[in-house]
């Protein structure tokens, strides 16, 4: 599909995406997929309306024309968790539109989502957590490296880190504190309590690592000493789950899963829990956590000035 857009309407993008790395704090691969999104939108419109649409016709657009794109997403393959994501992207792009622009975009913002199940890992029970991580420390006949896996995928498990986060953190966090500052998606920072065990794990990869963990370089490292790569605690968390006999589901992010249910399993509240995630909503987390509709109103009638009165 050629692409043709107007300078305006190339403004207008570039305007709003800086507007959601400003405002918003969306990170880069947010920004790099809101922006594939609305371009594969405004490309379409530029095809279904016979030139590529300025300010003015962005404005007329109506629920036929956002029917027909989504049908011709549809057609040429797209899922619908993806159609619904770009869907997304354009409402924003849409909202913030016209707010500047001074026009209603209600055709837009009024079209429904099409309808998709949310696949999150399931979670492990806390046998096949523990299992994991000591299984994990045996796939390598190096110890540093041992011990590093190790320490990586308790922290996964044992404070609800991402990979992402926990491979974020540097030499000046070791030795581990009590609580740690994690600097989560979108920049959005969260305190997170850190285990013992979680402690002694990255103290144990510590003693052992044979590169000089610098305070602003990764605290882990992989075997030239660069910064460890994520895929390498996927493939070795793949290696230990076949053993295991644990299903493929058994991934770094399920370790994160895990950590959820099980505290919210042992009394945690949802709303803590939540923040040690960095969730930005509670709903984000209720289905993370697999909790069900009844637990989640018998928290909010807790939580809601109401039901205390106020």
């Amino acid at each position: 599909m050629s692409l043709s857009l107007t300078p305006a309407a190339r403004a207008a993008l570039s305007d709003w995406l800086a507007h959601e790395r400003a405002l918003n704090g969306a990170a880069e691969n947010t920004l790099k997929a809101y922006g594939a999104d609305v371009t594969g939108f405004l490309a379409f419109l530029a095809q279904h309306l016979g030139g590529a649409p300025g300010l003015g016709p962005l404005a007329e657009v109506g629920l036929s024309d956002m029917r027909a794109w989504m049908a011709h997403e549809r057609s040429r393959g797209v899922s619908a968790r993806s159609l619904a994501r770009a869907l997304s992207a354009v409402k924003g792009f849409y909202r913030w539109l016209g707010q500047r622009e001074g026009f209603d975009p209600v055709a837009v913002l009024s079209v429904r989502a099409p309808k998709f199940q949310k696949k999150l890992p399931r979670p492990l029970d806390r046998d096949a957590a523990r299992a994991m991580i000591g299984t994990v420390e045996l796939q390598s006949s190096e110890p540093w490296v041992a011990a590093r896996d190790a320490a990586v995928v308790t922290l996964l498990y044992g404070c609800g880190l991402r990979i992402s986060e926990a491979l974020g953190l540097t030499g000046r966090d070791a030795p581990l504190p009590e609580t740690l500052r994690i600097l989560g998606k979108g920049d959005k920072e969260r305190l997170v309590p850190v285990l013992p065990a979680a402690r002694e794990a990255v103290e144990a990869y510590t003693a052992l690592c044979p590169h000089d963990l610098e305070p602003d370089a990764p605290l882990f490292r992989g075997l030239r000493g660069g910064p460890l790569n994520p895929r390498l605690i996927s493939r070795a968390m793949q290696a230990a789950r076949m053993q295991l006999g644990l299903p493929a589901s058994a991934t770094p992010h399920a370790m994160r899963h895990s950590f959820a249910t099980h505290l919210l399993g042992a009394g945690g509240d949802l709303r803590a829990i939540q923040e040690l995630l960095g969730h930005a909503s509670l709903s984000t987390t209720q289905a993370y956590t697999a909790v069900d509709t009844a637990r989640l109103m018998e928290i909010y009638d807790r939580a809601h000035p109401k039901a205390r009165g106020g």
